[in-house]
């Protein structure tokens, strides 16, 4: 029931305007009460504020009633504060209260703007605008102490927050809203929020611009639709910074009590969707950026960009775009949580310089796998990538997984190589593994010992000196050749000529190569105990 409606005639201040209908004349009695005043019919379709049945005058009150009682309006009746609460409304003429200071709580619900509303630089305490209907918000520098909430509305011309100062907390909930003529639903370039900004299932028509925004506690976007066919970006969020985390998550639809938390498993839920390219370079982010179950729609010449992003956790869990790029050049995390099929396919993932110093993978996500990944972000050979993959296994114990992956460096820088080179680096691969596996040199160097012993049985030796030298033993003789540095009395007391003589040589280059990446090998293990 509406209060302050009905008015009798001792009630009429002698200061009151003289043109105002009843409807306004009601609104007056309202304000100075501090009550709501509501003019809804009762029937929802009637009252739908973006539906088509059209509102009389009986229902209509002048954008210019309303600014003249929120900067110069009444007192209010004693023991009354004075507000302005509408509902079920409609408001002719464009609401222009730009440069004004705004006193008095304003919030008004399920009403419907003719025109736009002009807030720049005006000064609110609070300001609630609810599933209302709106041309256009245009609100720029606009200071508030309180919170701005603008829940269910819809702006069918974009919304203008550029460098707004909100003091608690934004809300645009379940909003629907188009783009301007510069192509971006909401403009909020260098916007300050002391607590939370709340967009979920958000609707976006259009580029959402919060470039050089800056966030107290969270930026939520569960559940939003973000669409722009028209340009390239349908975030535009560079050097971003949230005090706690970035939610491009799932929201869960038809209970108020999920807002703001992760949907429990079996209820229905609307993934974060974007349809156009998402720029978070430079972002700071003071505990994560959850991209769980998100889901990108790209074409070929659009990214999902994290350039230089700074922050403690990444969660990239969200379905793997089919198109466009992820590029992380130059991020740093402190966790990496990952799944194996979120991440793009070779040449649509660029990792330059990204840093991470833990990984959590969520699921299974073997060795090979993650090969498959650090190469997929590398179209030419770099080391880097490799390197530190293999310091974060190794930090966490795994160390025959750290070989693994410098071998796939090896293997992967092998192929960059001239043919020569690359016939040697097969010769090794094979042989020893480049030195990461350095039992199979071992093994080499038994097989070795073992053939060329009994090969060494069949061959002439007559000794270089009568009567000085020691019993002539062809398992001991193919062990001198083999080991370097020890001498077993063996190898200078025999001639060897022809084919003989370059099995000799050959055994002590052999030797030379496996006792070396045995040694190697071994002080690598023993470094990292």
């Amino acid at each position: 029931m509406t209060e302050g409606a009905g008015l009798r005639d001792g009630d009429l201040p002698d200061d009151l305007p003289d043109d105002l209908s009843p409807a306004e004349l009601g609104m007056w009695q309202a304000f100075r009460n501090g009550s709501v005043y509501d003019l809804s019919s009762g029937d929802t379709v009637v009252d739908d504020p973006h539906g088509g049945h059209p509102w009389g005058e009986e229902r209509t009150v002048r954008a210019r009633i309303i600014c003249w009682l929120l900067l110069d309006g009444p007192p209010a009746l004693a023991g009354r504060v004075s507000s302005l609460k509408l509902v079920g409304i409609r408001i002719s003429g464009t609401m222009d209260l730009a440069g004004g200071t705004v006193v008095p709580y304003v919030e008004l619900r399920g009403c419907r703007f003719d025109r736009e509303v002009r807030l720049p630089e005006a000064r609110f305490t609070t300001l609630r605008l609810v599933d209302c209907a709106v041309p256009r918000l245009e609100a720029a520098r606009v200071h508030t102490e309180g919170d701005l909430h603008l829940p269910r509305c819809r702006f069918h011309n974009g919304v203008r927050l550029t460098d707004a100062h909100i003091g608690t907390d934004l809300l645009l909930n379940q909003a629907i809203v188009h783009r301007d003529r510069s192509g971006r639903s909401i403009a909020a370039d260098g916007i300050g929020v002391g607590q939370d900004l709340q967009a979920e299932m958000l609707e976006s028509h259009g580029e959402l611009s919060l470039r050089g925004a800056v966030i107290g506690v969270s930026l939520s976007l569960r559940g939003a639709r973000l669409v722009n066919p028209y340009t390239r970006l349908a975030l535009n969020a560079p050097q971003l910074t949230v005090g706690r985390t970035l939610y491009l998550t799932p929201a869960g639809v038809g209970s108020p009590l999920l807002s703001g938390r992760t949907p429990a498993r079996g209820t229905r839920i609307q993934r974060f969707a974007c349809q156009g390219g998402v720029r978070l370079d430079d972002g700071r982010f003071g505990d994560a950026v959850d991209l769980e179950r998100a889901r990108f729609t790209f074409t070929d010449d659009q990214e999902l960009s994290l350039r230089r992003v700074q922050t403690p956790e990444l969660r990239f869990l969200g379905e793997r775009p089919e198109r466009g790029r992820v590029v992380l050049s130059g991020a740093r995390v402190v966790n990496l949580m990952d799944r194996a099929d979120a991440w793009p396919g070779p040449g649509l993932l660029h990792m330059g310089g990204f840093t991470y110093e833990n990984l959590v993978p969520r699921g299974p996500f073997p060795l090979e796998r993650r090969l498959e990944w650090v190469a997929a972000a590398t179209a030419e050979y770099n080391p880097e990538p490799y390197e530190l993959l293999a310091s974060v296994l190794r930090a966490g114990g795994e160390d025959e997984d750290a070989r693994e992956v410098l071998l796939a460096k090896q293997r992967r820088r092998r192929e960059t190589l001239p043919p020569a080179a690359k016939l040697w680096g097969y010769v090794q691969d094979w042989t020893v593994a480049y030195g990461y596996r350095p039992g199979r040199a071992a093994v080499w160097m038994a097989v070795l010992w073992a053939a060329s012993s009994v090969a060494f049985a069949h061959a002439e030796h007559p000794p270089l000196k009568g009567g000085e030298h020691p019993t002539w033993n062809p398992a001991l003789f193919a062990l001198d050749l083999l080991l370097p540095v020890i001498d077993l009395g063996q190898v200078g007391f025999w001639q060897l000529s022809g084919a003989w003589q370059w099995l000799a040589a050959a055994m002590i280059l052999l030797g030379w190569i496996l006792a070396t990446t045995v040694a190697a090998g071994a002080t690598r293990l023993l470094r990292r105990s």
